[in-house]
């Protein structure tokens, strides 16, 4: 059966070759991921800066929708492929429909509530007057999609854990490509404007959730079944203890967004929107080392599962390598050509003044970032829920926030641009210590074991 070809190749091939193999089509669906917020920050910066703007300032709002359906599906992914590293199929099968399920109906509750509360919701995200307008057409359509958001990210992480990560690759490009497709197409020949971007990633997230369903039927992936439903503290409670870190990471990192554009917005329209395209294009860049994460995930699981601890370690090295050689090179390279890539997204000198300088900081402590994930990948993946919470929230949350608000009071607009890598280092030295402790515990248990 497929799930016993994946519990050989997780515990017994190489482990660069494991990872490599996971990673892949892991990289490919979350640079996916990360099409959705490109193109629309592309196109949609033809239009004028203060759309530019509002679609940064939505972004917050997406990246809590998107920690809804990582909570529940790395909550339950790294539950299920520790079952099934340790041979019980059954559990596994129960966690996965009662996630995939707790998910969507979280996601409709987003769609409520959000839309219920449109105004001051966008008010509170960061819009000025002028960008008020566009925040509410945008983000009107947005919470619309909520619920395939949050079953697709659930479904997603699911497929990865088991060892499927290409079949969850396929729902994820389908809508990508839609998104690529109809975008322009709204905005620029049906002359819909910014309602037009909304509308576009509207109809791509919707088809990739569906097609991510469909996928769950193949391969020998767990199906959904309602049937399977638990409400049992023992699959609600590690959905919750093994999935938080992930939501701690991405719900602060909304959270760290709607504070980076308050703070710009000091400085008018230009400096959110220059603001803004930098949290796209770092979404973009971080989206590979998330990748080449999830890739060492599903082997962390299975091995921490079946007590194979030397091959957790090794792929924990291994991962940080790679992943910082990989920021190491986007570090120079984007450094030399920062005003190109700013430019790409909006040609206006004040805005590309404000982003450049801003990327430029954030370029220079990017490869600490491979120690910070991949560190609060392990510990999550092996259920060490307190020390992975506080290493999630490190870097957009227990540093960000207080540097976002000290930081522009003492240095002005150079002290929203230089938030970032100040709590990146932070982050690091925190890192280091808490992915020690774990690593030595493993070392211990593997000698007395012998």
């Amino acid at each position: 059966m497929k799930h016993r070809d994946n519990f050989t190749f997780l515990t017994t091939a190489p482990v660069s070759k494991v990872i490599v193999t996971m990673a892949l089509p892991t990289i490919i669906g979350m640079l996916v991921t990360s099409i959705y917020n490109i193109v629309d920050t592309f196109f949609v910066g033809k239009i004028n800066t203060q759309a530019t703007a509002a679609v940064g300032i939505v972004f917050s709002v997406m990246s809590v929708i998107q920690a809804i359906g990582f909570l529940f599906g790395q909550g339950s992914g790294t539950y299920i492929s520790r079952k099934l590293g340790a041979k019980d199929t059954r559990k596994a099968c129960i966690m996965a429909s009662t996630a995939f399920y707790s998910s969507v109906l979280f996601g409709i509750i987003i769609t409520t509530t959000g839309l219920l509360l449109l105004t001051p919701l966008s008010v509170i995200l960061g819009s000025t007057p002028t960008i008020l307008p566009y925040t509410e057409k945008y983000l009107s359509i947005i919470l619309i999609g909520a619920p395939f958001m949050t079953g697709s990210m659930t479904l997603n992480n699911q497929m990865r854990f088991q060892g499927n990560a290409s079949y969850a690759m396929y729902g994820m490009i389908t809508g990508a490509i839609l998104n690529v497709i109809l975008v322009p197409i709204f905005i620029f020949i049906l002359h819909m404007g910014i309602l037009g971007a909304a509308l576009g990633t509207l109809i791509g997230e919707s088809c990739g959730f569906l097609i991510l369903l469909t996928m769950t039927f193949r391969g020998g992936n767990i199906r959904m079944d309602i049937r399977k439903f638990s409400f049992s503290k023992e699959y609600l409670g590690e959905i919750f203890k093994g999935g938080t870190p992930s939501l701690t990471r991405q719900g602060l990192a909304s959270i760290s967004t709607m504070l980076l554009n308050v703070a710009a917005g000091a400085y008018g329209d230009a400096a959110i929107a220059g603001m803004s395209i930098v949290t796209r294009i770092s979404f973009v860049i971080l989206s590979i080392v998330i990748g080449i994460g999830q890739g060492f995930q599903p082997l962390c699981g299975f091995c921490y599962g079946a007590k194979l601890y030397n091959r957790v370690r090794t792929g924990y090295f291994f991962s940080i390598k790679i992943s910082a050689i990989f920021l190491l090179l986007c570090t120079i390279t984007g450094s030399y050509f920062a005003e190109n890539v700013i430019n790409i997204f909006r040609n206006d000198p004040e805005v590309i003044a404000i982003g450049a300088a801003a990327f430029r900081w954030q370029l220079i402590t990017y490869p600490l970032v491979s120690v910070i994930m991949l560190s609060n990948m392990m510990l999550q993946t092996t259920g060490r829920s307190i020390p992975a919470n506080i290493l999630a929230a490190a870097r957009n949350g227990i540093f960000f926030i207080p540097l976002i608000i000290l930081l522009p009071r003492l240095y002005g607009l150079h002290g929203v641009e230089i938030c970032q890598a100040a709590a990146d280092v932070l982050s690091f030295i925190l890192a280091i210590p808490l992915a020690y402790s774990l690593l030595r515990k493993m070392s211990f248990a593997k000698s007395e074991a012998k």
